[in-house]
């Protein structure tokens, strides 16, 4: 497996597409009751071809990731051939920019002395895709790219 299991609830949500992958391969209904209850091997086998399926898919399409912790913003980036971050420290303890009000801080105090900025690019290895799912896997989520917008164009001047 390439990625990792969809959970019940992401399978759930998929039952529709689930049903195609399977017709795909000439599975029906009662083949697939069958294969659950006398071949779990092969049916745990399937549920990983599928969720690597749907994660490729996800995968292809994301351009921009953004990681918050307490203290930091991770920005980043997707093209064809890199990785570019914009990061966002505060210096200040008291700030929590996962909270509305710690990100209104952020919003106000941005030339404040207790935020440094910084970007880097780094290119991507062979798999692109496996570079976005570690990212996510460490608590990236994926965005349209706003954010990363807004700050780039803020560092770009």
């Amino acid at each position: 497996m390439k990625y990792e299991r969809l959970t019940q609830e992401q399978l759930k949500e998929m039952h529709k597409e689930f049903i195609n992958f399977l017709a795909s391969q000439s599975i029906t209904k009662e083949e697939w009751e069958d294969i659950k209850t006398n071949k779990p091997k092969v049916a745990e086998d399937e549920l990983d071809v599928f969720s690597d399926l749907v994660w490729e898919g996800v995968l292809n399409k994301v351009n921009y990731l953004e990681h918050f912790s307490p203290q930091q913003l991770f920005l980043f980036e997707f093209t064809d051939q890199h990785i570019n971050l914009i990061g966002i420290k505060i210096e200040n303890e008291a700030v929590d920019i996962n909270t509305k009000e710690g990100f209104q801080w952020l919003r106000d105090n941005l030339l404040n002395d207790d935020i440094q900025i910084y970007t880097s690019t780094k290119a991507l290895s062979e798999d692109r895709n496996k570079d976005i799912f570690a990212l996510i896997k460490q608590g990236a989520h994926i965005t349209k790219g706003k954010l990363y917008q807004y700050f780039n164009g803020m560092v770009e001047k």
